[in-house]
């Protein structure tokens, strides 16, 4: 399933990261930002636990979490939405594992996995910020199933709809929280109207 944010603040500031007049240090903030915001969104169904704990009043029945969660960053454009997630999260584990497109063939390129041998967490959620081609996605995907992994999101800011089928067909079973879904490919797989590169413009090597 997709899942297409509606929330005003999501708009907004997705809309001052297309701008091509905002800087790194405040394309950095906004990736930041937004980044937190879906992933309240994504975040929803986590499962809980019943907890008791004592307040200045009395006692109160809570909710605690019962899932660790594992956050993949693909590098390097996904490492801007680690920080906001992890003030949401801060028990959050974090697994680097860096992907390259590869320009002539627009395929992804594996050069860094940093997983342990074994699941650690129950829930992944792989972080980065534009689904064009989906190629890097689904080999991120295909990465973690094949660690063991058993529930996967993907968590990103701009969508094309080829990336959406593509990761769809590949892996029907991970949900895509993405803040807009936008038109279209380009003849070089960038998405428009898109924002540029999400990787150049947070470290201004673009």
């Amino acid at each position: 399933m997709v899942f297409e944010s509606q929330h005003p603040l999501v708009k907004h500031k997705l809309t001052l990261m297309r701008d091509m007049n905002t800087e790194p240090k405040k394309f950095r903030e906004l990736i930041r930002e937004v980044a937190m915001l879906l992933c309240y969104e994504a975040t929803a169904d986590l499962k809980t636990q019943e907890l008791t704990v004592q307040t200045p009043m009395g006692t109160a029945v809570g909710r605690h979490l019962s899932e660790q969660i594992g956050l993949i960053p693909i590098l390097r454009a996904g490492l801007g939405m680690v920080d906001g997630i992890w003030e949401m999260m801060p028990g959050a584990e974090v697994w680097h594992i860096g992907l390259y497109r590869d320009e002539k063939t627009l395929k992804p390129v594996s050069y860094y996995n940093k997983l342990p041998t074994s699941p650690t967490v129950q829930v992944c959620l792989v972080l980065d910020p534009m689904l064009a081609t989906g190629g890097s996605a689904i080999a991120t995907v295909d990465i973690l199933k094949e660690w063991g992994a058993q529930r996967i999101k993907f968590v990103g800011l701009l969508a094309a709809p080829e990336g959406i089928r593509a990761l769809h067909t590949a892996h029907p079973d991970v949900p895509i929280h993405i803040a807009q879904i936008d038109s279209h490919l380009n003849d070089i797989g960038f998405i428009v109207p898109g924002l540029g590169d999400a990787g150049d413009r947070q470290f201004g090597t673009g």
